[in-house]
This record gives structure tokens, sequence and C-alpha cells, in this order.
């Protein structure tokens, strides 16, 4: 039996009143929705306050649930639309990549820095580098930001992100290329690449 099979029952369970399966539901998906929502999201207050909205809603909507894409992609879409309304009630802005690469000390996390220690010359670049990236996907629209971090970071298909963002799957292959093409416009001077080369 699949994941997706799995979910399905927990959510017909959940349907017919069984708490306890939708609470499966929660354990199961709450951790990499935390995960999601804090890209978006810098308080962890905050994070808390929308993923647990998230799931209410996801609670009082599972009579919509079809059940044609994944229990989490769904559950992802809501959690997105609740920050997005969020972020948009209290004009905040997203917090980018490189608000993210930098610790307390303003030095970049080294979980989000391409790490190469064996001089410090190229570890210097390598910071440089990962800043330059970081730089560049802040600059993106907000739609090709969500396509490429949902993509790279989250590690979700063309056909998940297509349903979290609720756009064909040819706009997110055209918004994933068109965010790594800007992406590699900002590298190729640091690396000395041809204009016909991505990287």
């Amino acid at each position: 039996m699949s994941e997706q099979d799995i979910d399905r029952q927990l959510v017909e369970r959940a349907r017919q009143g069984d708490k306890r399966a939708f609470e499966m539901l929660v354990e199961k998906y709450q951790r990499r929705l935390l995960r999601l929502l804090s890209r978006m999201v810098k308080n962890a207050e905050e994070v808390e306050d929308i993923a647990q909205e998230t799931f209410i809603k996801a609670y009082r909507a599972l009579p919509n649930f079809r059940g044609d894409a994944a229990f989490y992609t769904w559950l992802y879409r809501i959690g997105v639309n609740t920050a997005k309304n969020y972020l948009a009630g209290r004009k905040k802005t997203m917090p980018t990549l490189s608000d993210q690469a930098m610790g307390d000390d303003d030095e970049p996390d080294e979980r989000l820095v391409v790490q190469d220690l064996n001089t410090p010359e190229t570890a210097l670049m390598s910071k440089q580098i990962a800043l330059a990236v970081n730089e560049a996907v802040d600059a993106l629209p907000e739609e090709l930001r969500s396509a490429i971090t949902l993509r790279e970071m989250e590690g979700l298909s063309y056909e998940e992100i297509a349903e979290s963002m609720n756009c064909p799957i040819g706009t997110v292959r055209s918004r994933i290329f068109r965010a790594r093409e800007a992406i590699a416009a900002k590298l190729r001077p640091m690396l000395g690449t041809s204009q016909d080369t991505r990287w």
C-alpha cells in the first residue's frame, strides 16, 4: 500500500469522525509543514500559529479533498496560502534566502553555503557564490522564487509543485527554467563561464 493510499484511508476515517486519524496526519506532516512555513515567515511562534491554522483549515476542508492529488500537496497549498494571507495582512515580505543564509553572528549559515574547506580562498569563493545565488533568488518575482524553492529546497516533483501552486505543470517548468537562468546569469561572471553555459 502506497503512502498516498494510507493518507486516503486516514482522510476517509477522519471524514467519518475519527479524530485520531486526523491526528495521525498532523503528526506525519507537521514537521515538513513547519519547515516549509519557516522559509516564508521568520518568527517561530508565528510559524507555529500559521501551521495550526493550516491544519484547522485542512480539517474543515476535508469534505472538499478529492484525492486526485497527494494529501500533503493539498496541505502544502493550504499552508502556503495561509502564510501569504498572513504576510499580506501584516504587510510583511517573505524573508529572503540571503536572510536565511545569515546566522545570528552575520556569518552565512553553513548548511546554506556550499563548502570546500581545502583553502581559505575556496571557502571565501564558496561563500560568495552562495550569497550571489541567494541574491539572485531574492530578486526573482514571487512565483519564480516559490517554484525554485519548492523544487530545490523542498524537493517536490514538478507535479507536486503544480498542485501546490495551482497552475499547469508547463507553467512550473517554465518558472523553474526562468529562475535557473536568472541565477546562472548572476553566477557566470564569478565562475568565468560563457553565455551558452548555464554554470
